[in-house]
């Protein structure tokens, strides 16, 4: 088994938002020189994470934030954190900050529907993401 690793960046322009990174990712797969293995997506940042979800309708994305902003608003009395980011902290951990997707043929195992995404919880920023690939 080998591995190859790749980083790259991801510029965020709000606040919260979900960056379909699918293509980036899988421009990484292409170039590892390996038919089929498994590759990991991760973030190294603690008010950020990695997800799948659909990526066809830009409603679905939208919906998701929406549901988090209700579920875990920016700003809620009883936060501790000092640096006032408390839910993005709250939301990365739900979703968490890696992703593993199998590929085959040079291409992502990813259903019709499904999509990678940076999902940016405390922007906006410059992110990195990281994809390491064992085929």
């Amino acid at each position: 088994m080998q591995i190859v690793q790749e980083t790259f960046n991801v510029k965020t322009h709000r606040h919260c938002e979900m960056i379909d990174i699918t293509a980036q990712v899988q421009s990484v797969v292409s170039s590892c020189g390996f038919d089929a293995g498994l590759v990991t997506i991760s973030c190294p940042h603690t008010t950020a994470a990695i997800t799948i979800n659909e990526n066809a309708d830009p409603d679905v994305p939208h919906d998701v934030l929406l549901t988090l902003e209700a579920l875990i608003p920016t700003h809620r009395p009883g936060y501790r954190h000092c640096e006032g980011n408390s839910d993005a902290h709250v939301k990365s951990s739900l979703f968490g900050c890696t992703e593993t997707v199998t590929f085959s043929n040079n291409s992502l195992d990813l259903g019709t529907w499904q999509g990678l995404f940076f999902c940016e919880f405390d922007g906006s920023r410059n992110r990195k993401v990281n994809v390491q690939i064992m085929g």
